[in-house]
Protein backbone atom coordinates (compact mmCIF):
# COMPACT_ATOMS: atom_id res chain seq x y z
CA UNK A 1 0.00 0.00 0.00
CA UNK A 2 1.07 3.31 -0.85
CA UNK A 3 0.11 6.95 0.31
CA UNK A 4 -0.79 8.76 -2.92
CA UNK A 5 -2.98 12.21 -3.22
CA UNK A 6 -5.22 12.96 -6.03
CA UNK A 7 -5.94 16.52 -7.03
CA UNK A 8 -8.78 17.72 -9.11
CA UNK A 9 -11.81 15.46 -8.47
CA UNK A 10 -13.99 15.70 -11.83
CA UNK A 11 -15.29 13.36 -13.60
CA UNK A 12 -12.39 12.05 -14.62
CA UNK A 13 -9.97 12.50 -11.21
CA UNK A 14 -13.05 11.29 -9.15
CA UNK A 15 -12.79 7.63 -10.96
CA UNK A 16 -9.04 8.10 -11.21
CA UNK A 17 -8.52 8.74 -7.46
CA UNK A 18 -11.42 5.79 -6.72
CA UNK A 19 -9.44 3.01 -8.33
CA UNK A 20 -6.65 4.00 -6.42
CA UNK A 21 -8.29 3.67 -3.00
CA UNK A 22 -9.96 0.35 -4.35
CA UNK A 23 -6.68 -0.95 -4.59
CA UNK A 24 -6.20 -0.28 -1.24
CA UNK A 25 -4.19 2.84 -1.19
CA UNK A 26 -3.69 5.49 1.23
CA UNK A 27 -4.76 8.34 -0.38
CA UNK A 28 -5.76 12.17 0.27
CA UNK A 29 -7.72 13.80 -2.19
CA UNK A 30 -8.20 17.68 -2.89
CA UNK A 31 -10.30 19.60 -5.10
CA UNK A 32 -11.26 23.36 -5.70
CA UNK A 33 -15.00 22.75 -4.31
CA UNK A 34 -14.21 21.11 -1.31
CA UNK A 35 -17.58 19.02 -2.04
CA UNK A 36 -16.66 16.92 -4.66
CA UNK A 37 -14.18 15.28 -1.83
CA UNK A 38 -17.44 13.63 -0.37
CA UNK A 39 -18.35 10.53 -1.82
CA UNK A 40 -14.29 9.93 -2.17
CA UNK A 41 -14.04 10.54 1.87
CA UNK A 42 -17.50 8.33 2.57
CA UNK A 43 -15.26 5.40 0.74
CA UNK A 44 -11.91 6.00 2.86
CA UNK A 45 -10.02 8.71 1.23
CA UNK A 46 -8.84 11.78 3.06
CA UNK A 47 -9.77 15.03 2.14
CA UNK A 48 -7.32 17.65 2.81
CA UNK A 49 -7.79 21.95 2.39
CA UNK A 50 -4.79 22.43 -0.04
CA UNK A 51 -2.63 21.03 -2.39
CA UNK A 52 0.17 21.55 -0.07
CA UNK A 53 -1.73 19.43 2.52
CA UNK A 54 -2.49 16.89 0.47
CA UNK A 55 1.09 16.11 -0.81
CA UNK A 56 2.74 15.49 2.55
CA UNK A 57 4.47 12.60 2.93
CA UNK A 58 3.15 11.54 -0.49
CA UNK A 59 5.13 9.08 -2.30
CA UNK A 60 3.10 10.11 -5.35
CA UNK A 61 0.83 13.16 -6.53
CA UNK A 62 -1.57 12.53 -9.18
CA UNK A 63 -3.60 15.69 -10.91
CA UNK A 64 -6.46 15.47 -13.36
CA UNK A 65 -7.63 19.26 -13.78
CA UNK A 66 -8.85 21.49 -16.77
CA UNK A 67 -6.09 23.85 -18.18
CA UNK A 68 -2.73 25.22 -17.29
CA UNK A 69 -3.90 27.68 -15.12
CA UNK A 70 -5.93 25.18 -13.11
CA UNK A 71 -2.56 23.24 -13.04
CA UNK A 72 -0.61 26.07 -11.90
CA UNK A 73 -2.88 26.09 -9.05
CA UNK A 74 -2.25 22.48 -8.24
CA UNK A 75 1.56 22.52 -8.24
CA UNK A 76 3.22 25.90 -8.29
CA UNK A 77 0.88 28.21 -6.34
CA UNK A 78 2.51 29.44 -2.62
CA UNK A 79 0.20 26.28 -0.88
CA UNK A 80 1.03 24.04 -4.25
CA UNK A 81 1.48 20.26 -3.88
CA UNK A 82 5.36 20.73 -5.15
CA UNK A 83 6.16 22.32 -1.96
CA UNK A 84 5.24 19.81 0.30
CA UNK A 85 6.48 16.39 -1.46
CA UNK A 86 9.75 15.00 -0.18
CA UNK A 87 12.70 14.62 -2.56
CA UNK A 88 12.45 11.51 -4.52
CA UNK A 89 8.51 11.91 -4.82
CA UNK A 90 6.21 11.41 -7.89
CA UNK A 91 4.89 14.51 -9.69
CA UNK A 92 2.45 13.10 -12.17
CA UNK A 93 0.37 15.24 -14.20
CA UNK A 94 -2.54 13.38 -15.98
CA UNK A 95 -4.39 16.72 -17.29
CA UNK A 96 -4.09 17.99 -20.79
CA UNK A 97 -2.21 20.57 -20.50
CA UNK A 98 0.18 22.84 -23.24
CA UNK A 99 3.44 21.16 -24.15
CA UNK A 100 5.41 24.40 -22.51
CA UNK A 101 3.54 23.42 -19.64
CA UNK A 102 4.84 19.88 -18.97
CA UNK A 103 8.24 21.09 -19.55
CA UNK A 104 7.53 24.22 -16.37
CA UNK A 105 6.70 21.43 -14.36
CA UNK A 106 9.26 19.04 -15.21
CA UNK A 107 11.95 21.61 -15.16
CA UNK A 108 10.13 22.82 -11.28
CA UNK A 109 9.85 19.24 -9.89
CA UNK A 110 13.56 19.01 -11.15
CA UNK A 111 14.90 21.49 -9.20
CA UNK A 112 13.10 19.99 -6.36
CA UNK A 113 14.68 16.45 -6.90
CA UNK A 114 11.25 15.62 -7.83
CA UNK A 115 10.53 12.73 -10.29
CA UNK A 116 8.28 13.95 -13.11
CA UNK A 117 5.94 11.85 -15.19
CA UNK A 118 3.45 13.24 -17.92
CA UNK A 119 0.84 11.13 -18.12
CA UNK A 120 -2.16 12.27 -19.73
CA UNK A 121 -4.96 9.72 -20.43
CA UNK A 122 -7.04 8.59 -23.19
CA UNK A 123 -10.90 7.64 -22.17
CA UNK A 124 -14.17 8.48 -21.31
CA UNK A 125 -15.56 9.12 -17.75
CA UNK A 126 -16.89 5.39 -17.88
CA UNK A 127 -13.07 4.12 -18.20
CA UNK A 128 -11.77 6.41 -15.64
CA UNK A 129 -14.48 4.76 -13.12
CA UNK A 130 -13.62 1.29 -14.30
CA UNK A 131 -9.73 1.60 -14.15
CA UNK A 132 -10.04 1.56 -18.40
CA UNK A 133 -8.14 4.61 -19.26
CA UNK A 134 -5.08 4.50 -21.81
CA UNK A 135 -2.32 6.23 -20.75
CA UNK A 136 0.11 8.40 -22.58
CA UNK A 137 3.29 8.68 -20.76
CA UNK A 138 6.48 10.47 -21.59
CA UNK A 139 8.97 9.75 -18.55
CA UNK A 140 12.08 8.82 -17.73
CA UNK A 141 12.35 4.25 -17.96
CA UNK A 142 13.51 4.21 -14.53
CA UNK A 143 11.05 6.24 -13.35
CA UNK A 144 8.08 5.00 -15.11
CA UNK A 145 8.80 0.84 -13.73
CA UNK A 146 8.74 2.83 -10.33
CA UNK A 147 5.63 4.21 -10.85
CA UNK A 148 4.00 1.61 -13.18
CA UNK A 149 2.23 -0.70 -10.64
CA UNK A 150 0.08 2.54 -9.56
CA UNK A 151 -0.52 3.95 -13.19
CA UNK A 152 -1.42 0.11 -13.66
CA UNK A 153 -3.66 0.24 -11.35
CA UNK A 154 -6.18 2.98 -13.13
CA UNK A 155 -5.60 1.83 -16.88
CA UNK A 156 -5.66 -0.97 -19.06
CA UNK A 157 -2.71 0.14 -21.41
CA UNK A 158 0.41 2.60 -20.43
CA UNK A 159 1.71 3.62 -23.90
CA UNK A 160 5.63 5.40 -23.12
CA UNK A 161 6.57 7.50 -25.88
CA UNK A 162 9.72 8.20 -24.51
CA UNK A 163 11.07 11.34 -22.67
CA UNK A 164 9.10 13.80 -20.20
CA UNK A 165 7.22 15.90 -22.33
CA UNK A 166 6.20 13.15 -25.21
CA UNK A 167 3.04 11.82 -23.94
CA UNK A 168 1.48 15.63 -23.64
CA UNK A 169 2.82 16.28 -27.48
CA UNK A 170 0.72 13.31 -28.68
CA UNK A 171 -2.24 14.01 -26.25
CA UNK A 172 -2.21 17.02 -27.62
CA UNK A 173 -1.59 15.75 -31.34
CA UNK A 174 -4.66 13.40 -30.63
CA UNK A 175 -7.08 15.92 -29.59
CA UNK A 176 -6.61 17.98 -32.33
CA UNK A 177 -6.78 15.20 -34.79
CA UNK A 178 -10.17 14.71 -32.43
CA UNK A 179 -11.66 18.49 -33.53
CA UNK A 180 -10.64 17.54 -36.60
CA UNK A 181 -12.79 14.32 -36.91
CA UNK A 182 -15.70 16.13 -35.45
CA UNK A 183 -15.84 18.90 -37.75
CA UNK A 184 -15.69 16.95 -40.09
CA UNK A 185 -18.50 14.44 -39.45
CA UNK A 186 -21.19 17.68 -38.80
CA UNK A 187 -20.03 19.00 -42.35
CA UNK A 188 -21.06 15.78 -44.08
CA UNK A 189 -24.06 15.28 -41.75
CA UNK A 190 -25.11 18.77 -42.85
CA UNK A 191 -24.70 17.61 -46.44
CA UNK A 192 -26.45 14.40 -45.83
CA UNK A 193 -29.61 16.40 -44.33
CA UNK A 194 -30.01 18.64 -47.40
CA UNK A 195 -29.11 15.88 -49.95
CA UNK A 196 -32.45 13.73 -47.66
CA UNK A 197 -30.49 10.89 -47.12
CA UNK A 198 -32.56 8.56 -45.16
CA UNK A 199 -31.22 8.74 -41.06
CA UNK A 200 -30.93 5.25 -40.31
CA UNK A 201 -29.01 4.30 -43.67
CA UNK A 202 -26.91 6.97 -43.35
CA UNK A 203 -25.62 6.43 -39.78
CA UNK A 204 -25.54 2.02 -40.62
CA UNK A 205 -23.11 3.07 -43.19
CA UNK A 206 -21.10 5.06 -41.64
CA UNK A 207 -20.93 2.99 -38.70
CA UNK A 208 -19.71 0.09 -40.69
CA UNK A 209 -17.61 1.73 -43.44
CA UNK A 210 -13.91 2.84 -43.68
CA UNK A 211 -14.06 6.10 -41.87
CA UNK A 212 -15.67 4.78 -38.85
CA UNK A 213 -13.66 6.07 -35.97
CA UNK A 214 -14.97 6.47 -32.55
CA UNK A 215 -15.67 9.99 -33.12
CA UNK A 216 -18.05 9.60 -36.07
CA UNK A 217 -19.63 6.44 -34.41
CA UNK A 218 -20.52 8.47 -31.03
CA UNK A 219 -21.47 11.37 -33.20
CA UNK A 220 -22.72 10.50 -36.55
CA UNK A 221 -26.79 9.87 -34.98
CA UNK A 222 -26.97 12.57 -33.01
CA UNK A 223 -25.69 15.09 -35.81
CA UNK A 224 -27.79 13.54 -37.98
CA UNK A 225 -30.82 14.08 -36.10
CA UNK A 226 -30.09 17.48 -35.35
CA UNK A 227 -29.45 17.15 -31.56
CA UNK A 228 -26.98 16.42 -29.12
CA UNK A 229 -25.65 13.18 -28.24
CA UNK A 230 -27.12 11.28 -25.25
CA UNK A 231 -23.70 10.60 -23.47
CA UNK A 232 -21.20 13.57 -23.43
CA UNK A 233 -17.81 12.92 -24.55
CA UNK A 234 -15.25 16.33 -24.12
CA UNK A 235 -17.29 19.62 -23.44
CA UNK A 236 -16.34 21.87 -26.41
CA UNK A 237 -14.44 24.56 -24.47
CA UNK A 238 -12.45 21.83 -23.63
CA UNK A 239 -11.48 20.50 -26.94
CA UNK A 240 -11.10 24.34 -28.40
CA UNK A 241 -8.38 24.46 -25.30
CA UNK A 242 -6.71 21.57 -26.40
CA UNK A 243 -6.60 22.21 -30.40
CA UNK A 244 -5.29 25.75 -29.50
CA UNK A 245 -2.41 23.83 -27.15
CA UNK A 246 -1.62 22.06 -29.98
CA UNK A 247 -0.79 24.42 -32.49
CA UNK A 248 0.97 26.27 -30.11
CA UNK A 249 3.07 23.80 -29.89
CA UNK A 250 2.92 23.14 -34.02
CA UNK A 251 3.71 27.09 -34.23
CA UNK A 252 7.11 27.10 -31.81
CA UNK A 253 8.05 24.25 -34.57
CA UNK A 254 7.37 26.91 -37.50
CA UNK A 255 5.05 24.24 -38.16
CA UNK A 256 0.99 24.93 -40.06
CA UNK A 257 -1.59 22.77 -38.89
CA UNK A 258 -4.16 23.38 -41.76
CA UNK A 259 -6.94 21.71 -41.05
CA UNK A 260 -6.12 21.71 -37.35
CA UNK A 261 -6.79 25.48 -37.56
CA UNK A 262 -9.97 26.04 -39.21
CA UNK A 263 -11.43 22.96 -36.91
CA UNK A 264 -10.36 24.98 -34.38
CA UNK A 265 -11.71 28.19 -35.10
CA UNK A 266 -15.08 26.33 -35.62
CA UNK A 267 -14.10 25.49 -31.60
CA UNK A 268 -13.78 28.88 -31.20
CA UNK A 269 -16.53 30.06 -32.33
CA UNK A 270 -19.41 27.73 -30.48
CA UNK A 271 -17.44 27.36 -27.59
CA UNK A 272 -18.92 31.12 -26.84
CA UNK A 273 -22.26 29.31 -26.81
CA UNK A 274 -21.61 25.91 -25.86
CA UNK A 275 -18.44 25.73 -23.65
CA UNK A 276 -19.72 23.80 -21.59
CA UNK A 277 -21.22 21.19 -23.63
CA UNK A 278 -20.54 17.93 -25.69
CA UNK A 279 -19.18 18.98 -28.79
CA UNK A 280 -21.65 16.97 -30.54
CA UNK A 281 -23.55 20.86 -30.74
CA UNK A 282 -20.39 21.64 -33.33
CA UNK A 283 -23.00 20.98 -36.08
CA UNK A 284 -25.14 24.17 -35.25
CA UNK A 285 -21.53 25.84 -35.84
CA UNK A 286 -20.47 24.02 -39.20
CA UNK A 287 -24.06 24.55 -40.30
CA UNK A 288 -24.04 28.73 -39.85
CA UNK A 289 -21.36 28.35 -42.19
CA UNK A 290 -23.74 26.84 -44.53
CA UNK A 291 -26.55 29.28 -44.88
CA UNK A 292 -28.80 26.88 -43.41
CA UNK A 293 -29.49 26.48 -39.33
CA UNK A 294 -30.08 23.04 -38.19
CA UNK A 295 -33.28 21.57 -36.97
CA UNK A 296 -32.98 20.83 -33.65
CA UNK A 297 -35.59 17.45 -32.99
Amino acid sequence: MAKLAFLGLGLMGSGMASCLLQAGHDVTVWNRSPGKSEALAANGAKPASSPIEASRGAEAVFSMVADDQASDRCWLAEDGALHGLEPGAFVIECSTVSHAQSERLAQASGSKQLRYIDCPVNGPPSAAASGDLVLLVGADPDDLDVARPWLEEISQSILHFGPVGTGTAYKLINNLLGAVHVAATAEAAHLARNLGLDVDTTVAAVESGPVASPHTRRMIRPMMEGRPADSVGLAIGLREKDARYCLAMAHGLGLNMTLGEHAHDWYAEASANHGTEDDSLMLETVTAHKGKAPTRG
